[in-house]
C-alpha cells in the first residue's frame, strides 16, 4: 500500500498508468489498487480507477495507523493532499466548505473554512514538521489573527481557530485553540459542538 502512494492521482488511472507511475508490474499494481477500492479509498469504473484529493491523505492516515514511519509517507504527499482530506472529512460531517480563503487589507489565507449551524471553523493546516511548543504557539498566535480578520469582514460571524497537524500524537490546546492531529479529525468534528465552551470562540460585538 505505501509504495503505491506515488500512484495515486486525482481523476482516472488505469493499471497500466499506475504501473508506469509506481515501477510496480501490472499484476501487482492491479491487486494494490483493488485494495484500495476494498478499503473505501476510491472507486472503479470499467478499467480505470477514480481518486478525489483527500484520497491520497487517507492512505497515509491508514499506514501511520499501522506503524508505518512518518518520514518514509510524508515524501509522497503534499499540502493539497492534507488540505484536501481536512475538507472532505468537513463536507462529510454537514459543513459548508471553503478552501484557500482569501481576505484582503491586511491579505490573509485561510486554509479550510468549515460553516454549520451559524459556526465557522478555521483551520491552518501543518503538514509535515514536527512542530517546537514555540513554534506551535506562534502558528496559534496568526491563526488567532486570521480568526478575528475573518469575523471583521463577516457581519454576525462567529467563529473557532484550529489547528490541524500530521505530527501531533493527541488533541491538545493553546490559549484554548485546538491543535488536532488529522488521525483524529473526524472525531473532534463530530464532538465539536459539545465542547465548544472549552474553545477560543470569536464573534462580532
Amino acid at each position: 500500500m505505501k509504495i503505491g502512494l506515488q500512484g495515486i492521482i486525482p481523476g482516472g488511472v488505469s493499471v497500466q498508468d499506475f504501473s508506469a507511475v509506481t515501477k510496480i508490474n501490472f499484476s501487482d499494481s492491479k491487486i494494490i489498487l483493488n485494495e484500495f477500492v476494498t478499503n473505501g479509498i476510491g472507486i472503479k469504473q470499467d478499467d480505470s480507477y477514480y481518486f478525489e484529493d483527500g484520497d491520497k491523505l487517507k492512505i497515509a492516515v491508514k499506514l501511520l495507523e499501522k506503524g508505518f514511519p512518518i518520514d518514509e509517507i510524508s515524501v509522497a504527499l503534499d499540502w493539497r493532499n492534507f488540505e484536501g482530506l481536512t475538507a472532505e472529512i468537513l463536507s462529510e460531517k454537514n459543513f459548508a466548505v471553503i478552501k484557500n480563503m482569501m481576505l484582503t487589507k491586511p491579505r490573509m489565507e485561510i486554509d479550510v473554512v468549515g460553516i454549520r449551524l451559524g459556526i465557522a471553523i478555521l483551520i491552518d493546516c501543518k503538514h509535515w514538521k514536527r512542530n517546537s511548543p514555540s513554534a506551535l504557539f506562534a502558528m496559534v498566535k496568526k491563526q488567532i489573527a486570521r480568526t478575528k480578520h475573518y469575523v471583521e469582514k463577516t457581519p454576525g460571524a462567529m467563529a473557532v481557530p484550529v489547528i490541524v497537524t500530521l505530527y501531533q500524537d493527541k488533541i491538545d490546546f493553546i490559549k484554548n485553540v485546538p491543535i488536532v492531529p488529522i488521525f483524529q479529525f473526524a472525531s473532534f468534528i463530530d464532538e465539536f459542538y459539545g465542547n465548544i465552551d472549552q474553545m477560543k470562540t470569536i464573534g462580532t460585538d
